[in-house]
């Protein structure tokens, strides 16, 4: 970003205000002095809030949000626009329509319209059309590229608003406030900087001071992008070497456990190995003592194969298990369920009721009244 001196701003005629009749009381801490009727605004502040505003929109421009460049007045339309296009960003250097902030939705369908518009020239159906429809379609497109032109890829609020002229631009002022946008603004005397968040006492009439103004501002945003843009590649480069070194410790982190069981294993076998190979280390004075105590004891007799054999005794034949009988398909019941079945078959016979045994004592002695009178009278 280059640094601006007092003699570049002086070449620029930047510290040319208004004459003193038309002077704002507000702008009175960026006056110098006045002379020959015309008020000279200071240097030194100019400078200062310069930077400042720079460092600001450098910041936005880093963090990818857009900032719209306001301009209708005739000596700043071109230099602003210019700008603008090199850096991609959206601008307003004709009439600024009212509710292009506050009422962004409705913005957004005349967005819609115009691209519409541009999409149907491009197709060969629009050459079929008659000529008037062809110039009506061409008039609609042309007035909306005039008033539209600059904000068509804009598809959400800016983020900050740079304006030439606060006197001019007062409607976009009020709506940037309303919502809350923060204002960057060259501020004359015949204006109220505190109307705007980053004022710049410069003087918003010639064409050099706007141009060494805008060119300042534009190349704090130009920083801003490239610093953004290299982020982004640093981002990657970082994000593309990582991703091999974590596949790298995934594979060996999952050969660590492996390594660890084969060596346990190795180990294990080695220190089994060792214990059966291992040999008791004796001293000549262990085998003198062990000698004499071999030579009392008497000497174990040899036997052979066949002498064992013929004095171990025969082995009786071990007997033929018999079949183990096969169980009945139905096993009788043990004793305690037959008792328990009787105790049930008394109980059930004890619950005969009373008026049953009447009726049965009863045809028992009819059947035997029947059985008298049939036999003969003696």
């Amino acid at each position: 970003m280059q640094k601006l001196t007092h003699k570049d701003l002086l070449d620029a005629r930047v510290h040319l205000g208004h004459i003193t009749s038309r002077w704002n009381p507000s702008s009175a801490p960026f006056i110098f002095t006045k002379k020959d009727g015309i008020h000279l605004i200071d240097l030194h502040q100019t400078l200062h809030h310069l930077q400042r505003a720079q460092l600001a929109l450098r910041q936005l421009a880093q963090s990818g949000k857009k900032i719209l460049f306001v301009a209708t007045k005739k000596q700043a339309k071109g230099i602003v626009e210019a700008e603008a296009q090199r850096l991609q960003q959206p601008y307003m250097t004709e009439k600024w329509r009212g509710g292009t902030l506050t009422n962004f939705a409705t913005q957004r369908k005349s967005l819609k319209k115009l691209a519409s518009l541009e999409s149907i020239i491009k197709t060969p159906a629009y050459q079929n059309l008659a000529k008037r429809e062809r110039l009506m379609e061409d008039r609609k497109k042309a007035r909306l590229a005039k008033l539209l032109g600059g904000i068509k890829d804009l598809t959400r609020l800016p983020a900050a608003l740079i304006v030439v002229d606060i006197k001019k631009e007062h409607i976009a002022i009020q709506e940037a406030k309303k919502i809350g946008i923060p204002i960057f603004a060259i501020a004359d005397t015949n204006t109220d900087p505190n109307s705007v968040d980053y004022p710049i006492p410069a003087n918003d009439d010639a064409c050099k001071s706007i141009r060494l103004i805008v060119k300042a501002l534009a190349e704090a945003i130009e920083e801003g992008l490239t610093a953004r843009a290299k982020s982004k590649e640093e981002g990657e480069s970082t994000a593309q070497a990582a991703a091999p070194a974590e596949n790298a410790g995934a594979g060996t982190s999952a050969a660590k456990p492996r390594a660890r069981r084969v060596a346990s294993t190795t180990e294990g076998a080695v220190a089994s190995v060792a214990e059966k190979t291992a040999t008791k280390v004796v001293t000549p004075k262990e085998k003198a003592t062990a000698a004499p105590d071999k030579a009392k004891q008497p000497a174990e007799k040899v036997v052979t194969k066949s002498e064992a054999k013929a004095a171990a005794p025969a082995a009786p034949a071990a007997p033929k298990e018999k079949a183990a009988p096969v169980a009945p398909a139905k096993a009788a019941a043990p004793k305690k369920e037959q008792e328990e079945n009787k105790e049930a078959k008394k109980g059930k016979a004890a619950d005969v009721k009373p008026a049953e045994k009447k009726t049965a004592t009863k045809v028992t002695e009819k059947k035997k009244k029947a059985a008298t009178a049939e036999k003969p009278a003696t």
